[in-house]
């Protein structure tokens, strides 16, 4: 079982860029989302890494962060043939419009891709061998800390359930003791049937039961859970409602109360599972 929020990160020196780290965090999400902050010139490596996380992380939304630091120098790489090909479309612009004004080289080394720098244009070229290895080596750590995170909301999850499963037992016992002083109030036997019709919540509890017993063995499966566990905590709490409107007893309406706070708690902490 994994929790969705989790956090690993790795740092090292790579030649020639200089120290390297990558970061990963991750939050809820109904799937999986990967938001980047790369520096210029790593964007073509971004899709490589989605399909390295793709493999170990189903949902959740993450965010990796790579960042470069170097105290070398970093040679000033200009693109001639793509600078000439602006001062050609810029030139021709001018004549077709009859715009008058000369494009300066300020307004020139700013155009997209025109600037930059040396160790940048090796980047998606030279580094990625390595930065696959860092990548991986900090995608192990935030797994580790989901499955850390997700192994303590499991225990949770299961001792809510277990309270639930005792709540359950003080119902039904406490159902068949209120309908019988019920039933022995009543004289007529068509008044009794009407009665049981109306009231007897034998089904919804042997329903709420099933789900908790079906949600108590899904809980610690290793394929990702959470949603399922999120539509069987639905489910319970739609026959603990059920139950509430159908009730006749004070006893068994005030458990309730607890009952349906008990498994609001747990769709909560399961809608934070993988």
């Amino acid at each position: 079982m994994q929790s969705m929020t989790g956090f690993g990160s790795r740092e090292v020196e790579i030649a020639p860029f200089g120290k390297v780290s990558v970061e990963l965090r991750s939050t809820n999400h109904k799937f999986l989302e990967t938001v980047f902050h790369v520096p210029e010139g790593f964007l073509a490596l971004e899709d490589k890494i989605k399909k390295e996380i793709e493999k170990k992380i189903q949902r959740g939304r993450l965010t990796c962060v790579i960042t470069v630091t170097t105290t070398k120098a970093s040679n000033v790489f200009i693109n001639r043939p793509l600078l000439k090909n602006y001062v050609s479309a810029l030139g021709s612009i001018k004549k077709q419009f009859g715009i008058k004004g000369e494009v300066g080289l300020d307004t020139l080394i700013h155009l997209p891709g025109v600037l930059s720098l040396g160790e940048q244009r090796l980047a998606k070229d030279g580094i990625w061998n390595q930065l696959k290895i860092l990548a991986n080596q900090a995608l192990d750590e935030l797994v580790k800390t989901r499955q850390k995170e997700g192994r303590a909301t499991g225990i949770h999850l299961k001792n809510r359930a277990s309270g639930l499963r005792s709540d359950l037992n003080f119902i039904r016992t406490r159902f068949r003791k209120a309908l019988k002083e019920k039933l022995a109030e009543i004289c007529s036997d068509e008044e009794r049937a009407s009665f049981i019709k109306n009231s007897d919540i034998s089904e919804e509890i042997e329903r709420l039961s099933f789900h908790i017993r079906n949600f108590r063995t899904k809980l610690f499966k290793k394929a990702p859970i959470g949603k399922e566990l999120d539509f069987i905590a639905q489910e319970m709490q739609r026959e603990a409602n059920t139950l509430a409107a159908k009730t006749f007893d004070v006893n068994i309406s005030a458990r309730l109360v607890q009952v349906k706070s008990q498994i609001e708690k747990i769709r909560e902490q399961a809608q934070n599972i993988e």
